[in-house]
């Protein structure tokens, strides 16, 4: 039987977070976030990552090290409310310290599900050793991103582009587009009733495992 990992108010508390994102408000319903969000997701991330370790070896990772805190960064926003309208998480080794590799990231929200992966923030090097790889296997690059599974999730690799590219690439990249990314991440999304549903850890899961040769080959 499929299993159930969220309850209703897993997205209500967001929706009644919304107009009241205040510390007053949070400290007053403090308790019903302890128990409605933050265990239950921990509980979340720690069966997705008991469930990934099988393939895909990720040490001794803990939920504390994948999970992004409900408290937003407010010192260069324009918005200062204090919380954040859904909970995160990156589950790879390293956790949400190792931004720049391929992993899975996931975003649960009252407006939607959010499924991530692929290269996010490339280091420089990092971002040279992967345009080097698509203009030496163009076609191989292609042919993982056209793959029914992964157009079916993903569409396309998404990422802003360069404008300029070193002297090098520029000849792969007349045939080639994808060698100006500055990013190689891939975004899927449903609505947020998905959340409720059985066997939301198996969905996530295929969804991931469909970019599991386009993570190979930018991590070679």
């Amino acid at each position: 039987m499929k299993q159930v990992f969220f309850e209703e108010d897993f997205l209500v508390f967001f929706m009644d977070l919304a107009p009241n994102n205040n510390k007053d408000w949070f400290d007053l319903n403090r308790q019903r976030y302890l128990k409605n969000i933050k265990a239950p997701f921990e509980a979340f991330v720690t069966h997705l990552i008991e469930k990934m370790n099988k393939d895909y070896p990720l040490g001794d990772l803990k939920a504390s090290d994948c999970i992004f805190r409900i408290n937003k960064d407010v010192r260069f926003s324009k918005d200062k409310t204090p919380y954040k309208l859904q909970t995160s998480a990156l589950i790879k080794k390293g956790g949400k310290k190792a931004m720049h590799e391929a992993g899975l990231y996931i975003e649960l929200g009252p407006e939607y599900l959010q499924i991530y992966t692929g290269v996010y923030m490339p280091e420089k090097d990092q971002l040279e050793t992967i345009r080097k790889a698509i203009a030496k296997h163009p076609d191989t690059f292609e042919k993982i991103i056209t793959k029914p599974d992964f157009k079916k999730y993903f569409g396309a690799p998404k990422g802003e582009r360069s404008k300029l590219l070193p002297a090098p690439l520029k000849a792969a990249a007349a045939s080639c587009e994808w060698i100006y990314n500055k990013q190689f991440y891939l975004q899927h999304t449903v609505d947020a009733e998905k959340i409720l549903e059985p066997g939301l850890d198996e969905y996530i899961l295929k969804v991931f495992k469909a970019a599991r040769e386009y993570n190979d080959f930018l991590e070679p």
